[in-house]
């Protein structure tokens, strides 16, 4: 049926539901700034998460399911609360920080245990889900494949919402369901300010892990430096960093007991010849969160894009760095959390801070473009031909046995106008 990680990851889910675990977690934190699709899903959806919930419960042989949302969220909780009670599903309730939706500190919060370094929840007895990924697994038990993804739209837009769009539909389409932008010229962050990406091309079309659209102007600073050449990131690194170690000691999975240490990894941006690999190994179990380049840092640096070349680096020298300290909790990690009201005054976005209601307008596309590779693993083949009609919810890519990966179905019916190894087009 295709479900995937619908939080960004896109993890097959069939992968997750073959396992064994104690508990099945439920994610439901979005804690990226100016994002609300599953604030806005688990308002109007809290029995099908709960039932899909039980399904993976099952499947896994979970004897407990606790079910992670932010306390804020009050209409979401009041929502949730008695399916889940009804369920025998316990609620984990979370505070409004970021990053909170990591499944590091979903893990801790929810159970109290510590993931191993570069482990996966399932190595301590977890199976994470994102709700809307939950959600999919209940409809796919019902027989409906994964052709429509739940977005939200904010930022620099005439009517922020949260609305159902078919897959394969381009950020144009569902920037107009929200009555296209404000400004003439802007940046589109696909799926987060934090840890999604910057594009100026509309033509650009959703997936399955696609958790929405924030526009801002063309001017505004997160889009000025997010625009910047890797190139020149590392340059001004090289020639500013004082070594303060803020990036560190604000570092979520540093102050969960993990050897991250970003201003470790600054350091290597001086190296030329020798000595970087030292250093570069400091950044290997960094989750790309963020917070060190655009809350942390005084100077503006980049210790984030840092890391992510310092894992880059690693990989292709085949070096993998082993933490061999235990795991434990740094004794200032509650009192350095990073308030999600803090985090968009310092990204200049607070202004932008506003509902996205659900709406049921639903973009109608006279041509989808759908990736064949929306998930993590190999990209489904096509097994659909130029001029095939087709119909939503039918087959157009598949995965052969034993592959990691997911199939791709039709998100409209249509007439199919292009196939390619990366993408299928469908002509309405």
């Amino acid at each position: 049926m295709g479900v995937v990680g619908a939080g960004g990851a896109g993890f097959p889910t069939e992968v997750k539901a073959a396992s064994r675990a104690e508990f099945v977690l439920a994610n439901g934190a979005e804690c990226e700034p100016l994002l609300h699709k599953d604030y806005e899903l688990m308002k109007r959806y809290p029995e099908e998460m709960i039932s899909g919930m039980k399904r993976m419960m099952e499947a896994v042989s979970a004897t407990e399911g606790r079910f992670c949302l932010k306390e804020k969220n009050r209409a979401a909780v009041e929502a949730v609360e008695p399916a889940a009670r009804k369920a025998g599903v316990g609620i984990t309730l979370l505070g409004d920080f970021y990053p909170s939706g990591d499944e590091y500190e979903i893990v801790y919060a929810a159970t109290g245990r510590l993931i191993p370094p570069a482990g996966i929840p399932l190595q301590v007895g977890c199976v994470v889900n994102n709700v809307e990924t939950l959600l999919n697994v209940e409809r796919a038990a019902r027989g409906e494949s994964v052709t429509r993804k739940f977005v939200s739209i904010s930022g620099a837009v005439k009517k922020p919402c949260a609305f159902w769009a078919p897959i394969g539909a381009s950020f144009a389409d569902l920037i107009e369901v929200a009555g296209g932008m404000t400004v003439d010229r802007a940046g589109v962050f696909v799926s987060g300010l934090m840890m999604g990406t910057l594009t100026f091309d509309l033509n650009g079309v959703m997936t399955k892990t696609t958790c929405g659209l924030i526009v801002l102007p063309e001017d505004h600073m997160l889009v000025r430096r997010k625009s910047q050449p890797a190139q020149a990131m590392a340059h001004i690194g090289k020639s500013a960093c004082d070594q303060c170690s803020y990036c560190t000691e604000f570092c979520p999975r540093y102050l969960l007991g993990y050897d991250v240490q970003p201003h470790k990894v600054m350091r290597t941006l001086g190296f030329t010849l020798t000595g970087r690999e030292n250093w570069s190994q400091w950044g290997e179990l960094c989750c790309a969160c963020g917070l060190c380049t655009l809350y942390a840092c005084p100077e503006d640096l980049f210790p984030k894009e840092a890391c992510d070349q310092a894992k880059a680096d690693l990989r292709a020298a085949g070096i993998k760095y082993v933490q061999t300290k235990p795991v434990r909790v740094h004794p200032m990690k509650e009192y350095r959390r990073v308030p999600q009201e803090q985090l968009r005054q310092r990204l200049q976005v607070e202004h932008y801070e506003a509902p996205t209601p659900f709406i049921s307008a639903e973009p109608q596309p006279a041509r989808v473009r759908i990736l064949t590779k929306q998930h993590a693993g190999k990209p489904a083949a096509p097994c659909v031909s130029e001029g095939q009609a087709v119909k939503r919810g039918e087959v157009i890519a598949r995965m052969n046995e034993g592959e990691l990966g997911a199939f791709v179905h039709a998100s409209i019916d249509g007439r199919v106008g292009r196939v390619t190894a990366e993408e299928i087009v469908i002509e309405a």
